[in-house]
């Protein structure tokens, strides 16, 4: 058994289930449907918001991960050891999805689709409304954890890194490429379409959210923007936006962390002297926004200049 404090999340501890119909309610965006049948495990979609979420103690105020707002929402009570099939039927796990249904539900949705192989499903029954849910695997970072055996320390800690790679202070949906190692040290599947079409390297990120005094990192792998230009996933820019916290910028990739034999992504990043397996991501070209582009963007705001935080042309004056 993976000794670990008993406040830890027990959300992500419990995604055991078996394979199932698709959820009554709340069902996958319509993004993370079409990601399924294009086969790219290795895309995934970002945007839930944590604002709030107390992960094994610490308050993680701003943690944006899809615009669903858990704030203030409790998740420890129970222990990690694995996501065997009866785990979603504990009486812990249906009292915390209770809480908050429709953001715990989100919560769930991410959880599984990073630590879950593709092709593989949790599904959950709860007792109180009947409703099933059923959360699709894709990135499978933590195999043994998925297949029923106890967490590691390594699995919690991609699966923190998976997490802040979702992290969008705006709680907009974007495509993002995900690159990365999986706890055994495996790739995650990418294709050369993949890095084409997300052709703009964007950041890099680590930490461990589970242990007692959670810390989350972000690093910037390249990506440059002009005054005029603007992203919603500007927390990887390590942009000071509330909705960032705790998400804490290293400065470079290249500076804390270790490239893979092909250049194409970070294999491990080291800060504080403690060393991390990291999730690497890229963007769109059209997910970067530019003022005069005729769009008020979220990201844009109205003034007499040309710059992203006073765009006349697409915001009008103030």
């Amino acid at each position: 058994m993976h000794n670990l404090p008993t406040r830890a999340l027990a959300a992500v501890l419990l995604l055991g289930g078996a394979s199932g119909c698709a959820p009554e309610a709340s069902p996958l965006p319509e993004e993370s449907l079409s990601l399924q049948v294009t086969a790219q495990p290795a895309l995934n979609l970002n945007g839930t918001n944590l604002n709030g979420v107390d992960l094994n103690g610490t308050n993680l105020n701003g943690t944006n991960l899809n615009g669903t707002n858990l704030n203030g929402t409790n998740l420890n009570g129970t222990n990690l050891n694995g996501l065997g099939t009866n785990a979603l039927n504990t009486e812990g796990f249906r009292a915390w999805f209770n809480q908050d249904v429709t953001r715990h539900e989100m919560l769930m949705r991410y959880m599984v689709q990073c630590a879950v192989p593709a092709g593989e499903h949790r599904t959950f029954t709860n007792p109180e409304t009947h409703t099933t849910y059923t959360w699709t695997g894709v990135l499978g970072l933590a195999p043994d954890w998925a297949g029923g055996q106890p967490v590691t320390t390594a699995e919690l800690r991609i699966v923190s890194a998976c997490l802040a790679a979702h992290v969008n202070p705006y709680g907009q949906h974007v495509s993002i490429s995900v690159l990365g190692l999986d706890a055994t040290g495996q790739p995650t599947p990418y294709t050369s379409e993949e890095l084409e079409t997300h052709g703009r390297r964007e950041a890099c990120f680590f930490g461990n959210l589970f242990q007692n005094e959670p810390v989350l990192f972000v690093g910037n792998d390249g990506l440059s923007l002009s005054s005029a230009e603007s992203t919603s996933r500007a927390c990887a820019l390590g942009t000071s936006l509330p909705n960032c916290a705790p998400l804490v910028h290293v400065g470079r990739c290249e500076d804390v962390c270790t490239l893979d034999a092909s250049g194409t992504f970070y294999t491990s990043c080291t800060w504080n002297g403690v060393t991390y397996p990291p999730i690497t991501t890229r963007v769109r070209q059209a997910d970067l926004h530019s003022c005069g582009d005729g769009v008020c963007q979220v990201t844009e705001s109205c003034g007499l200049g040309l710059t992203a935080d006073s765009c006349l042309l697409d915001c009008g004056s103030c």
